[in-house]
């Protein structure tokens, strides 16, 4: 019986984070997915297999480093189920997300979450949050050509907009969701789930694409010129969300995480190994 969903995570040496994730995935209230990891060229994460029998789970090693875009083109190459989720390695969902997106796309081809913007410190080798930020802005489809309020992580689409559309745009290294997004927006239904179901890492320790605010200029200029979008701003991310046009469209979302944190049995182990 094929899944009806499949996940899609490319990673690379966050193994600590990672399993997080697959502790995540295991207490969802919806079975019926797959796991599709592609390590890219990174540390062996095999042992995820031991510590998650219950998940369906295939794990893609490549021999060199693909960079994250490709390495979600390659997973859905994979990809067996009528749906696919995408989420990055270091971010978790709360154990009704599937649940709640699934519910959610009917009627639509893409459906995306409002998410909780987390700040975590690693206590005993697990990350505990110690700040968390609602991120919700009403769908706008002409205000999403100036600033995008789209979060990949724990959206949901249907597998065959690949067919129509193509994959991921390589060339597009930091808006390759934005990109994917307004491409999908022109002929097919989006959707928004105003349930804050995704958990975004935006730690300080930790290595996030959107804080590399100087080598983005080129990409978004990149994005500008193949979707016609104009001249738009590079101000940092913090400051864009205080713009009044943006401020605007903030929402109100079902905050449903109760802050604790997603304790992985590798990590359990490893504790008990240590005592």
């Amino acid at each position: 019986m094929l899944p009806r969903v499949s996940v899609i995570i490319p990673t690379y040496n966050r193994l600590g984070m990672l399993s997080e994730l697959m502790e995540a995935l295991v207490q969802q209230t919806r079975k019926d997915f797959e796991v599709i990891v592609v390590n890219d060229g990174g540390e062996r994460v095999d042992n995820l297999k031991e510590y998650y029998p219950e998940l369906d789970l295939t794990i893609i090693d490549l021999t060199e480093n693909v960079k994250h875009v490709q390495a979600r083109n390659i997973g859905v190459s994979f990809a067996k189920g009528e749906f696919i989720m995408l989420i990055d390695d270091d971010d978790l969902i709360v154990s009704t997300h599937l649940e709640t997106m699934i519910e959610k796309i009917k009627g639509a081809d893409l459906v995306y979450s409002d998410v909780e913007i987390v700040q975590y410190e690693k206590r005993n080798g697990v990350r505990e949050a110690t700040g968390r930020h609602l991120f919700a802005y009403e769908l706008d489809l002409p205000a999403m050509r100036k600033f995008s309020t789209f979060v990949p992580s724990g959206s949901l689409y249907r597998s065959c907009l690949h067919d129509r559309i193509g994959k991921f745009d390589p060339e597009m290294k930091n808006y390759w969701d934005w990109d994917f997004f307004l491409r999908v927006s022109e002929k097919f239904k989006v959707a928004r789930s105003a349930v804050a179901g995704v958990l975004y890492d935006f730690s300080a320790e930790n290595s996030n694409q959107s804080k590399d605010l100087a080598s983005m200029r080129f990409y978004l200029d990149r994005l500008s010129e193949k979707h016609r979008l104009g001249n738009l701003p590079t101000k940092n991310f913090w400051l864009l969300l205080e713009e009044s046009e943006v401020k605007k469209r903030e929402a109100t979302s079902n905050i449903v995480w109760n802050g604790m944190p997603f304790i992985s049995r590798l990590q359990r182990l490893g504790r008990l190994e240590e005592a």
